[in-house]
C-alpha cells in the first residue's frame, strides 16, 4: 500500500510545481493584458494550486493524517482512488504547461 501513498504524494508534488508554473504564466498575462480570461485561468490555478498544497500537507506534515495515510488503516482501494485522481491531475496539467508554453 506505501507505492499508491509514494505515487499520490509525487504526483501533488508535481502538481505543485506545475500549477505555480501556469498560475505564474496566467498571472503575468493578466497583468499585462487585463484580459478576464487569463484572470479566470489564474484564480483556476490558484485554487488547484490550494487543493494540491493541502493534499501535500496532509500527507507530508500533519501529524495525525500522514500517520494514518501511512498506516495500514487506509483500504487499498481508497489508495488506488486518490493515486488515479492525483495521477489524471498531473497528466492533465503536463498538457496545460505544454500548451500554455507553446
Amino acid at each position: 500500500m506505501s507505492l499508491w501513498f509514494d505515487v499520490a504524494r509525487v504526483s501533488a508534488g508535481l502538481n505543485v510545481a506545475l500549477l505555480l508554473a501556469l498560475v505564474w504564466v496566467w498571472g503575468r498575462n493578466y497583468v499585462q493584458f487585463r484580459s478576464k480570461h487569463a484572470l479566470g485561468l489564474a484564480m483556476f490555478g490558484v485554487f488547484l494550486l490550494g487543493e494540491n498544497a493541502f493534499a501535500l500537507y496532509i500527507y507530508l506534515l500533519d501529524p495525525t493524517l500522514s500517520a494514518w495515510f501511512a498506516s495500514e488503516a487506509v483500504p487499498p482501494i481508497a489508495w488506488r482512488g486518490m493515486m488515479a485522481l492525483h495521477v489524471l491531475q498531473t497528466v492533465g496539467l503536463v498538457f496545460l504547461v505544454w500548451v500554455t508554453w507553446d
